[in-house]
């Protein structure tokens, strides 16, 4: 792990109970929980950036004709939904 810095966060009460609450019955600490979130957070935003910049590059016509195609085995049992 890198440096540790504080921050001090202010948080309106109801959300610090509510943190505290879900943090106690995590067995962590407020501490790591908030950081975990945050972490968390900053993940799903990376990704939507990634997936977005997947998105700009498709061809839905070569998808479309992928999809289409006649080749490949039939669905397994249960897949074909």
């Amino acid at each position: 792990m890198k440096a540790i810095s504080t921050f001090p966060l202010r948080l309106p009460r109801s959300i610090k109970a509510a943190v505290e609450k879900v943090s106690k019955q995590d067995g962590t600490s407020m501490n790591q929980f908030v950081a975990t979130t945050v972490a968390e957070k900053l993940a799903v935003m990376d990704a939507e950036q990634f997936f977005k910049a997947r998105q700009s590059r498709a061809d839905l016509k070569k998808f479309d004709a992928i999809m289409k195609r006649k080749s490949g085995l039939p669905p397994r049992a249960g897949d074909e939904a």
